[in-house]
Formats: C-alpha cells, sequence, structure tokens
C-alpha cells in the first residue's frame, strides 16, 4: 500500500470492510477512492469537503456518518451529497415545453411567495413507492465535514487505517434504522406501488394547476417581448401563431432593452421639475449645516478639554 499524503490532493485509498451477509457469507473489503474536493466553480464550503468515488452503491448518510465517526469520532461529520440527487424527474417550466426561450432575471422573493412555492412543490409530488434508492455503480459524491482541520484528521486517520489493516466497518442497515434491501425491499415496493388513487389524482391535478398557471405566464411574457420595439423604435409584424421572439438572443436582447428603457425614463425624471431642484438644494444645505454643527461641536469639545490657550512669550 503506497503511502498517503495528508496535504495532497491526490485520490488516496480508504478500504471499508464489508461484513458477512446471507446472499455473500464473506468478510470483504471495499476500495472508496477519495480526495480533497476542488470542484470547477469554487464555493465557501471547498476547503471541509471531500470528494469520494466508487462507493457502494446501497450507501445512504446513515453510512458515511458511521464510517467516520469510526475514523474520527462523532460531531466532525455535517452532511453527504451523492451524485443522483437532484436530478428533477419533471418540470414544471411551460418555456421549455413549448420552446418559449426566455431568461428571466433572478430576484430575491418574500417568505410568503417562498412558503407558496414550497407547498406547491409539495402537493405535485406523487407517492413514493420506494422506500430507499439505489446508487449506480462507481457513483461519486461529496462529503461536508465541520471545518478544515476535520479533513485533515480523516486523512490521517485513513493514513492509520491503511498501516494497521483496522478498516472502518459498514454496517448493517438494521443497527442504523435504515429500509433493508433484498425479498423485504422488493414486498414494500411491491405494497406502496398500489397508491391511493385520491391522492395521486391531487398530484396530478395540483400539477397541472401549476403547469397552466406557469404557462399562461410565459405567454404573456411572450406578448410583451413581442411587441417591445427596437432601437429604432420599430415594431417587427410577423404571420402566423408565433407567441415568442425567434431564438433566445432575440428574447434576452428585448428584455435587456426593456431593462434600458425604464431606467432610463426615471434618471430623465430626476430633477426635471423645478421643485425637484429645490427640494434637492435645500436638502443639500441641511447637510452642510448638520455638518457644520458637529464639527463646532468638535472644536468646542477639544477646547474644553486642553484647557485655555496660552502662547508662549
Amino acid at each position: 500500500m503506497a503511502r498517503i499524503d495528508a496535504g495532497s490532493d491526490q485520490f488516496v485509498i480508504l478500504p471499508i470492510q464489508m461484513p458477512p451477509c446471507p446472499s455473500f457469507p464473506e468478510t470483504a473489503v471495499h476500495e472508496i477512492r477519495l480526495r480533497r474536493n476542488a470542484p470547477k466553480i469554487a464555493t465557501a464550503n471547498d476547503s471541509r469537503t471531500l470528494f469520494l468515488k466508487n462507493i457502494p452503491a446501497d450507501s445512504t448518510e446513515q453510512h458515511f456518518r458511521a464510517v467516520f465517526t469510526q475514523l474520527v469520532g462523532a460531531g466532525r461529520f455535517e452532511g453527504i451529497s451523492f451524485e443522483d440527487e437532484g436530478s428533477a424527474t419533471h418540470s414544471l417550466d411551460p418555456a421549455q415545453t413549448v420552446k418559449i426561450n426566455t431568461i428571466a432575471k433572478k430576484r430575491k422573493r418574500d417568505d410568503v411567495e417562498l412558503e407558496e412555492e414550497e407547498k406547491e412543490r409539495q402537493a405535485i409530488q406523487l407517492p413514493e413507492i420506494w422506500t430507499r434508492k439505489l446508487l449506480r455503480s462507481s457513483s461519486t459524491a461529496v462529503v461536508l465535514l465541520a471545518d478544515e482541520k476535520s479533513v485533515q484528521l480523516v486523512l490521517k486517520a485513513i493514513s492509520k487505517a491503511n498501516k494497521t489493516k483496522k478498516y472502518p466497518v459498514w454496517e448493517d442497515e438494521s443497527s442504523r434504522g435504515v429500509s433493508p434491501l433484498g425479498v423485504p425491499w422488493i414486498s414494500s415496493h411491491l405494497r406502496d406501488s398500489r397508491v391511493d388513487k385520491a391522492a395521486a389524482r391531487r398530484s396530478v391535478h395540483a400539477f397541472f394547476n401549476a403547469f397552466n398557471r406557469k404557462e399562461k405566464e410565459a405567454i404573456e411574457l411572450a406578448k410583451r417581448l413581442r411587441n417591445e420595439p427596437d432601437e429604432d423604435g420599430f415594431v417587427t409584424v410577423t404571420r402566423g401563431g408565433r407567441t415568442a421572439p425567434a431564438s433566445k438572443y432575440e428574447a434576452e436582447e428585448a428584455k435587456r432593452r426593456m431593462v434600458e428603457k425604464d431606467s432610463k425614463k426615471k434618471s430623465e425624471m430626476t430633477d426635471f421639475y423645478r421643485f425637484q431642484l429645490r427640494a434637492r438644494r435645500k436638502d443639500e444645505q441641511a447637510a452642510l449645516m448638520k455638518r457644520f454643527q458637529q464639527d463646532r461641536e468638535k472644536v468646542n469639545a477639544m477646547k474644553e478639554k486642553r484647557g485655555k490657550f496660552r502662547p508662549e512669550a
């Protein structure tokens, strides 16, 4: 086994001891490749994350929490993000479905809108029919630790485990409260596949209600962009049923012109009327008087602190 450098960014080997099971009644060793995480787009947590590959297909967060607890003790492991997580199976964006290529600017939303969006997302979710998801072979994951010191401790613990041949054990599902695999897993899947018709109907109705609402918003946005004049003030008139600009570039340009036009209009209206000029001058004069009064108070305070000034003879 090659020596492992705790400060290196190269992959190191983390052997995991697999206990015997009914399908394979012998102890085996599974090798996970591990290194410091270095994504293409840097984030604030890169210094305390580790990149793993060739993880077992039945991996869960509870498994890796137990593994890292055996390596460096409790409290160092915060979470893990698997490769297959975050992939959406359904899209609620009608702009992609009807090929309306428009890009809306990201904007901040208040808590009420975020709460409504979360309720809508939960309403459209269909009932789960698998009690536990499996990963594809040779999947990857990113582990988040408490701090950068925890990363160094993990790498040193792996080096020590390779020297002493005392590898962390991949614990059994029953000891961590994870749903089992095998026959119980298939049986639960067959049972959950017979979903309640009323629950499925509610999810489908909620999905199409949200889809129709977003489709209506996309059509209204497309009409606005279509009627937006160009730099010379002309509006392109086309025949047929096209409800959006011909390309993504035209949509982006139209959106940019709308924003520039609104901002230019607002700037032109500033100090346009005489009362606006008087108000601005009055505010500037009040600010000057305020600063003058503050300076006078500072000078008086300095005089009182130093006492009467006596010039030398």
